[in-house]
């Protein structure tokens, strides 16, 4: 009877925390379909306009380690409620503002509710499953995260159709209120994971200058800032972040976790988990312009062209995580980069006036290749960390995907600041295949090292 009673909390458990995943990574992409839209309203340039999605990457990417190490201090469940609570009224302030200035604080706001809720999912995961049952909460996550990337535009095009593109955030209102009801009642009241450790303040302010000045950085190139600003940037970037990385090898609990790099197929999974998801955001961020600019269509027909994408992403991912447990993850990892590979090639060669159908099959190949490599990468860098270890190997999955992501949203706006919508939907193709193929080969790398998932 206790068990009984047990399995269902276990699974209401990971629906409160499924929800606020689903919003707090869809919320990376679901502007994307209406930022043509955004562009018109506000009377911004689009490579402004990408600001807005930017501004959430961005804070986010630096503040998820902190997060982490106060995840581990004080316990997931207050980590995640407060994320949760804060990500809700930011949405709210989201769907109400009036100015493109506003919007984009908001988001800065709404990035800090995110980057608490993304921190703690996997630990939180961990608690909830028994470990024989483990793997199946890491599958969770990755489909989770894979599908919420992907079926961003496609919602996005369904809430268009009805309503403004206020209600892209408003929807999240509701979903919000769910999961921090359900995660205050149902998730453990688990102690901090060290009693003793205390938050590293220095190295918290450090991981924030180093990642914000890396992708500042990059979007200071992008937006054709005065090079001497740029220069600044890049050496301070130079001198913070090896100050920070030094410092981080000589703590016992880092919050950067350089230690777990020591381990060859974590290295490798974290590397191509990066260049996986540049190469996603490069086709996902253009593809809208291309689809409303070139190809003519509206916002609703581009978020139906796109469902095929995360539609076949559910079909892959969970057959993914089952092909683990036969097949070496590095290999599949690799099979499923050059499986989008091909996709990226068709979208990057359609024809001047394509057909929906064209589109649409090509979309699908992209999402059934990256859902094959994402759940095992996903898996591969959770499981090869050591138990004690899952907060910091969390917050480095994390920081890996929200780095490509917003090298990806970047390089974007960089392109088409120097070409027209067309050429530069094709060049982000070609480029998002070069780092589609180094993902390839860097999950191709991973075979030797044995698979740390494999039942025995």
């Amino acid at each position: 009877m206790a068990l009984l009673s047990f399995i269902p909390r276990r699974y209401l458990a990971v629906i409160a925390i499924a929800l606020a995943l689903i919003m707090s990574v869809m919320d990376g992409t679901i502007v994307n379909v209406a930022l043509p839209t955004l562009a018109r309203e506000f009377g911004t340039s689009p490579s402004t306009t990408i600001w807005i999605v930017n501004a959430y990457q961005l804070t986010i990417t630096v503040t998820l380690l902190s997060f982490s190490a106060l995840g581990d201090i004080h316990g997931y469940k207050k980590i995640f409620l407060f994320g949760t609570g804060v990500f809700c009224v930011m949405s709210l302030a989201c769907s109400l503002t009036t100015s493109f200035t506003g919007l984009t604080v908001a988001r800065i706001l709404q990035g800090i509710g995110a980057a608490a809720i993304m921190s703690v999912t996997t630990a939180l995961l961990r608690i909830i499953y028994p470990p024989q049952y483990i793997g199946r909460g890491m599958s969770i996550n990755a489909m989770v995260v894979a599908v919420s990337i992907a079926a961003g535009p496609s919602l996005a095009g369904a809430i268009l159709s009805v309503a403004s593109w206020h209600w892209l955030f408003a929807i999240n209102v509701p979903l919000g209120i769910c999961a921090f009801v359900a995660g205050y009642f149902l998730l453990p009241q688990n102690p901090p994971a060290d009693k003793v450790r205390k938050f590293d303040k220095t190295g918290s302010v450090a991981s924030a200058l180093t990642f914000g000045l890396l992708i500042y950085t990059l979007e200071g190139i992008a937006h054709n800032e005065s090079l001497p600003l740029i220069i600044i940037q890049i050496v301070l970037l130079a001198v913070i972040g090896t100050l920070f990385i030094r410092r981080e090898l000589r703590e016992e609990t880092p919050i950067l976790p350089v230690d777990l790099m020591k381990i060859p197929i974590f290295a490798l999974s974290v590397f191509a988990s990066v260049t996986s998801f540049t190469a996603q955001l490069l086709a996902m961020v253009s593809l809208p312009f291309y689809l409303q600019n070139v190809a003519g269509r509206n916002e609703v027909e581009t978020g139906l062209l796109l469902t095929p994408w995360p539609v076949a992403t559910i079909l892959t991912a969970p057959i993914a995580g089952r092909l683990i447990e036969k097949f070496h993850p590095g290999l599949l990892g690799a099979i499923g980069m050059l499986i989008y590979s091909v996709g990226l090639y068709l979208l990057a060669t359609l024809p001047p006036a394509p057909t929906n159908a064209g589109i649409a099959w090509r979309l699908m190949l992209c999402g059934a290749g990256f859902g094959l490599f994402q759940t095992p990468n996903n898996s591969t860098m959770i499981a090869s960390a050591p138990p004690h270890r899952s907060g910091g190997a969390n917050g480095m999955q994390g920081t890996a995907r929200l780095l490509g992501q917003t090298m990806g949203t970047t390089l974007v706006a960089l392109i088409f600041r120097m070409a027209a919508p067309a050429q530069g939907m094709q060049t982000c193709m070609y480029v998002a295949l070069g780092f589609a193929l180094t993902a390839a080969v860097i999950s191709s790398l991973r075979v030797s090292q044995p698979a740390p998932m494999r039942k025995k």
